[in-house]
């Protein structure tokens, strides 16, 4: 449960810390893990990202400020991070749907997020299901993108990177160019050091290639590793984000295994990705 216990550890930071000025690489720092892993298994638990969770939680504890003393509102807005009292009052009306002023005359109903805690299940409603696998290397060829991860702008990109691919043939091209034992076409995750740093990752659409690359192509090897294997029911895109939750807040947490921090893959075979029957796959390294 060490796992958890990190996350927590970093939640606690950020909620000691809200009215200073907190950096994302400082709170990863707390649950000892890299930038970018922190913000995924946070957003996959919590269905936000960490930047909006310390919005929330300072507009939070504004709203509940401005009711309950007679601060003024320009001191708030500086306390709680704004540069202004306009800026102050456009987020907060965003959130709570009144501005300060109607709150303090308690005009209308305030949007409260609690201190987050994490919790998660260690046996879930239904197993979750999975093989191991030990596989050697194996080539990958296909088109990558370097994206951003800050706020989880990578989770904005990817769709549009699978739409542009679908509509110029990219993809129907790898489909009849994947000749290895991994049948399918493969969004693939990774990152360098450097990439790490700049807070960027690398996002592949490829295939499992044997022998040459064909123009147009870029290819990429992946290690050698032993995977966890989950098999994905359901249309897309629901059916891969609630595996993705499943296995962050019930599988990892009991399973002993961690990230082997190469390459992780989703396998997406040619049929019908909205059909209700689809069977994908998400393929993580472990150690």
């Amino acid at each position: 449960m060490a796992w958890v216990e990190s996350l927590q550890k970093a939640i606690d930071y950020i909620e000691a810390n809200l009215l200073e000025n907190l950096s994302i690489e400082e709170i990863s720092k707390q649950a000892n893990s890299s930038v970018f892993h922190f913000q995924r298994t946070f957003s996959i638990l919590t269905d936000i990202h960490i930047a909006e969770y310390i919005r929330r939680r300072r507009l939070t504890l504004a709203a509940n400020e401005l009711t309950t003393t007679d601060s003024k509102i320009i001191d708030l807005a500086l306390k709680y991070g704004y540069d202004s009292p306009e800026a102050f009052s456009k987020a907060f009306r965003r959130q709570h749907g009144v501005t300060p002023s109607e709150a303090r005359k308690f005009i209308g109903k305030l949007q409260s997020y609690n201190r987050l805690v994490i919790q998660v299940s260690l046996k879930g409603a239904e197993p979750v299901q999975f093989n191991i696998v030990e596989k050697s290397n194996f080539k990958v060829i296909g088109v990558k993108k370097e994206l951003s991860y800050v706020n989880d702008e990578h989770q904005r990109l990817i769709p549009k990177m699978w739409e542009e691919v679908n509509a110029n043939g990219t993809s129907d091209r790898l489909y009849e160019l994947n000749n290895g034992e991994i049948k399918g076409v493969l969004g693939v995750c990774m990152m360098n050091e450097e990439q790490k740093s700049n807070n960027l990752l690398e996002y592949w659409i490829a295939a499992h290639r044997e022998g040459e690359t064909p123009e147009g192509f870029l290819e990429h090897e992946i290690p050698a590793s032993k995977w966890a294997v989950f098999g994905v029911t359901g249309a897309m895109p629901n059916a891969m984000q609630s595996a993705w939750k499943k296995i962050f807040s019930e599988w990892f947490p009991s399973s002993g295994y961690s990230h082997a921090g190469i390459p992780e893959f989703e396998l997406y075979p040619a049929e019908d990705p909205f059909s209700e029957d689809y069977y994908s796959e998400i393929w993580i390294p472990i150690k």
